[in-house]
């Protein structure tokens, strides 16, 4: 009889303990499926403008303390005042002191904000009020008018040292297969120096290896930002020649569209870096141009089979438009000369910030029929937080004409201006190879950040 009334003990301890864990793993998939849920739904940093008050509405049950950051821990915030609304319930916005080190924000009702001057703050946040959450960034920022354009640009870019982009083997004099560079060089170096001699382009260094008479060569290079030295001994080919066996790239050329022109004549453009076709790295910038370019030509794009803009530049000096100063993951910049921005068909409009954006109809300005024009889209995602900082906006073209003439985003669009609400929004980066009607874009906050 105890025997037996133990066991009942024991099985009930056991059903005890089991549901425990059920619990608890319920728990942990409840806090993970939370975490995943409302991630993405805060970006890890935010902008406002000074000096005026704005709104953000994430509707997410986060909470947590803003502060200003500065040389000192949690320095006083003494420039924000915040507010909260939440139907009957509103709080008068608060102007905080400086002898007040935070205020507290609650992201599951709308957050009003006002900065009155440039400065940077930083939000503590927990999920449900409870579970650490992610710091935010809060950057305000001057208020910003640009010029959209949307006109076709012939891009010109050397790099700084010479780019190996490939590296092989050949048949020596001996016939025998070698491979000189094969365990020195890699895909993406930059070669800088050959025996300290600055090597002005891949003909100057092809010149340079074949004068070598296989001696050893010290080369300086720049692999991952790291600029170091390594020795190579050339061989000969077939031909007597010497040789490295490897290849070598120092510019690239192509057509894009200018995005934005700014009142002191800087510009950006493409909302993506140009990148190595072979490497697909983003390319060392030594110098680059931007040219006039005429559209003479369109591949309409198609499911599986991104179309294309095809333009005939001049590289001249006479078709010369501005000077290329920056090659970032955010786009290309520099400064445009000014009868760009006199010949401009647009005025000046506000910048929209990333949370200002909603899901609806926008429009893009390109030029597939010689002049900028407006195009109707529909702005289907918006990524507030996404590794990827040029797939931050999705939209779909839904312009008759333009579905008619490209058959939606085509390559050389990258860069055409994504209009909302009389603000500027960003810039197409992308087509989707999928469905050609779709394509990325970043936000512009993204391209004045670069």
């Amino acid at each position: 009889m105890n025997r037996s009334i133990d066991m009942t003990k024991q099985q009930e301890r056991t059903y005890r303990i089991f549901l425990y864990l059920v619990l608890a793993a319920a728990m942990i998939a409840l806090t993970v499926t939370a975490y995943l849920t409302y991630w993405n739904k805060i970006p890890s940093t935010i902008k406002i403008r000074a000096g005026v008050e704005q709104e953000l509405d994430f509707k997410v049950p986060v909470s947590g303390e803003i502060y200003r950051i500065s040389e000192e821990a949690a320095a006083p915030v003494s420039s924000l005042t915040g507010e909260e609304e939440n139907g009957a319930k509103e709080q008068a916005a608060e102007s905080i002191s400086d002898s007040v080190e935070s205020i507290h924000v609650d992201f599951a009702h709308t957050v009003k904000f006002k900065a009155n001057e440039i400065d940077t703050y930083q939000m503590d946040l927990k999920l449900f009020g409870i579970l650490p959450y992610k710091n935010v960034d809060v950057e305000v920022i001057q208020d910003k008018m640009l010029i959209p354009s949307g006109i076709p640009i012939g891009i010109y870019v050397k790099t700084s040292g010479v780019l190996v982009v490939g590296i092989g083997e050949f048949e020596n004099s001996d016939g025998k297969k070698v491979s000189p560079a094969k365990y020195a060089l890699q895909k993406g170096d930059y070669i800088l120096k050959v025996n300290g001699e600055e090597m002005e382009n891949k003909k100057h260094f092809i010149r340079t290896v074949e004068e070598s008479e296989g001696k050893d060569l010290v080369l300086t290079i720049k692999r991952n930002g790291e600029i170091t030295d390594i020795m190579v001994t050339p061989d000969t080919n077939q031909n007597r020649e010497w040789k490295m066996g490897i290849w070598v790239r120092d510019n690239a050329q192509g057509i894009g569209t200018l995005t934005y022109e700014d009142t002191d004549n800087s510009f950006g453009a493409l909302g993506h870096g140009i990148n190595d076709v072979d490497t697909s790295l983003l390319m060392n910038l030594e110098e680059g141009t931007l040219y006039r370019t005429e559209i003479v030509g369109i591949t309409r794009g198609s499911n599986g089979s991104p179309g294309e803009l095809t333009g005939y530049i001049e590289y001249d000096s006479e078709n010369i438009i501005g000077e290329i100063t920056e090659n970032t993951t955010e786009g290309i910049f520099g400064i445009c000369d000014e009868e760009v921005g006199q010949e401009s068909s647009f005025e000046p409009i506000p910048i929209a910030l990333k949370q200002e954006i909603v899901l609806g109809p926008a429009q893009i300005i390109c030029s597939v029929t010689g002049e900028p024009e407006f195009y109707d889209v529909e702005i289907v995602e918006v990524n507030l937080e996404r590794d990827n900082i040029n797939r931050g906006i999705v939209v779909q073209v839904v312009d008759e004409k333009l579905l008619t003439l490209t058959g939606g985003i085509i390559q050389g669009m990258s860069g055409s201006p994504i209009i909302q609400n009389g603000k500027l929004v960003g810039a197409v980066t992308h087509v989707l190879v999928q469905d050609s009607t779709r394509g990325y874009g970043i936000f512009i906050e993204e391209m004045l950040g670069h």
